[in-house]
């Protein structure tokens, strides 16, 4: 039909891509904008690229310290018999789960690799009489624990290296959010003088 305009048509050449950092100028856009957010991609490319370096490190280094702990506990710990000096307390629930799992301190007599005869407290099951043997783990005349195993070497290293990848993150994330502070303080103080520049033009003679 003669009054019938025909459809805009888009021009040619290839379409416009959608840009992830539009660079045209924007007049709203402040230079704490900016630095707003090149300060966050500086702080997660520090992140990313600082996280398994310390995560490495620090693991390497935790994993070296508890092999030197179990290897020195290995060198001076032994286990040994001792006797119990008097009757371990009895457990309020004999038979329960809870007796099974509990363990009360008691004194012990036992005799040193140089025949001294030595006391000391270590945990026992409950409702043991006097005079009742018990292995336990010695060092320097006093109980201790085992020396650490393997599998509790690698946990402990591991928690380290875990702790270490969180400690960066956590650091990156502090370091971001104390400059984004300072950039919006930095925007309210020019806010306020902007507005103490241009509030005595808006204001109406009486």
């Amino acid at each position: 039909m003669a009054g019938d305009s025909s459809p805009a048509q888009r021009p040619p050449g290839p379409a416009p891509r959608p840009s992830l950092w539009r660079r045209r100028p924007n007049p709203l856009r402040r230079r704490t904008d900016v630095l707003r957010t090149w300060a966050g991609l500086g702080a997660l490319f520090a992140v990313v690229a600082g996280a398994p370096v310390a995560a490495v490190v620090v693991g390497d280094a935790a994993h070296r310290h508890y092999r030197d702990t179990a290897q020195y506990q290995a060198r001076t710990r032994h286990v040994t018999t001792a006797t119990l000096i008097r009757d371990a307390p009895r457990h309020p629930e004999p038979g329960s789960e809870e007796e099974k799992r509990t363990r009360y301190p008691v004194e012990v007599r036992f005799v040193t690799r140089e025949g001294r005869t030595r006391t000391t407290r270590t945990e026992v099951r409950p409702g043991l009489p006097a005079d009742s043997p018990v292995r336990i783990w010695v060092t320097g005349g006093e109980a201790t624990g085992p020396p650490l195993t393997r599998e509790q070497v690698r946990s402990r290293s591991a928690g380290w290296t875990l702790l270490a990848a969180i400690g960066v993150a956590l650091t990156g994330a502090a370091v971001h959010s104390v400059t984004a502070l300072a950039l919006r303080r930095r925007d309210l103080a020019e806010w306020e003088a902007a507005w103490a520049r241009t509030a005595p033009r808006w204001t109406t003679p009486t």
